[in-house]
């Protein structure tokens, strides 16, 4: 009976121990793709297509369905020029902040669901607010964190046609 129990409660404090160490990782990583995300708005406040684009997958990979047409984009080049136009439009610099934020770790690949208020001034007297809804697949590549895949979305009133740029929970 006493090999027994102490059987078992060797199994257990090792389990415990194995999940003490992937809780560690998992908060390692769970604190480098919230860095992340820190980073991008930092560089969307200042308007800097480098850092923004610093958090992308280089090349070819990349793929995002945005907000506005065209639909989709594919690939680092691609995305980049989007955000240079969308840059050349706000006459200050714009701010931002998620308000919402859920992320999913897996290994090597997580993803994100957030929502994000921009205020910017793109020509008007008044800034004008937007909120939008972004979804993330990011992968671990040689130890860092990128997002692979992207799709940002506004709700649309299907009875109006209408876009729901505040959109509330």
């Amino acid at each position: 009976m006493r090999k027994s129990l102490f059987f078992v409660l060797a199994l257990v404090l090792t389990a415990a121990g194995s999940s003490c160490l992937i809780a560690r990782a998992s908060s390692t990583d769970a604190d480098a793709i919230t860095a992340l995300y820190k980073q991008f708005g930092v560089a969307f406040e200042h308007k800097d297509i480098n850092g923004i684009m610093s958090v992308y997958v280089p090349g070819n990979s990349l793929f995002v369905y945005d907000v506005g047409p065209p639909r989709e984009h594919r690939g680092w080049n691609d995305y980049r020029e989007d955000w240079k136009q969308l840059f050349a439009g706000f006459k200050d610099n714009p701010t931002f902040e998620i308000i919402d934020f859920g992320m999913t770790i897996d290994g090597d690949v997580a993803y994100t669901h957030s929502a994000q208020r921009i205020t910017v001034n793109t020509g008007g007297k008044a800034r004008t607010t937007i909120v939008v809804r972004v979804t993330d697949v990011l992968r671990k590549m040689n130890g860092k964190w990128l997002i692979v895949q992207e799709h940002v979305s506004i709700p649309v009133d299907l009875n109006t046609m209408k876009p729901d740029p505040l959109s509330k929970p």
